[in-house]
């Protein structure tokens, strides 16, 4: 199932969740495994992440700041890669999509997307989907504690 989905003509990029880490394991539940899909004419590649599912509220806030006209960055852990979308400026006349995997491959890509009028409204729906496919169920009671949500 894809939580983002990015596309034109000639280039997309995709986050596609794959499914829990450790299903029944506490606090891996939340855990969940999925990949980043980039393709254009020019080059392909694949990139596996994990992510706990209190990630998404995060992808909502970039996606809130995205409608607001600025710029926006997601993932950036410290220890994974990023993604950051960048909206058309002065220099260029479409979004662009940085993906940077620094602490992995050292290596990034920069895909510019035409995207279609509702594009934002488009991954909200993909968000809310996600979020209903595998909800949290794990809840942090302490530092390195850990119960299932009643």
């Amino acid at each position: 199932m894809d939580l983002i989905k990015l596309s034109d003509d000639d280039n997309s990029v995709r986050l596609r969740v794959i499914g829990r880490r450790k299903r029944g394991v506490l606090p891996m539940h939340d855990l969940l495994d999925a990949e980043i899909i980039v393709e254009s004419s020019f080059i392909k590649g694949r990139l596996d992440v994990c992510f706990y599912l209190s990630a998404l509220e995060e992808w909502s806030l970039a996606l809130n700041t995205l409608s607001a006209g600025r710029n926006a960055e997601w993932l950036d852990s410290g220890n994974g890669p990023t993604i950051k979308i960048e909206l058309p400026d002065d220099d260029c006349d479409v979004p662009s999509v940085f993906i940077e995997d620094a602490s992995g491959s050292g290596t990034s890509a920069i895909i510019p997307i035409a995207l279609n009028e509702g594009w934002i409204e488009e991954q909200r729906a993909h968000l809310r989907e996600v979020m209903r496919t595998w909800p949290s169920e794990v809840l942090k009671t302490s530092s390195g504690a850990y119960e299932w949500r009643h």
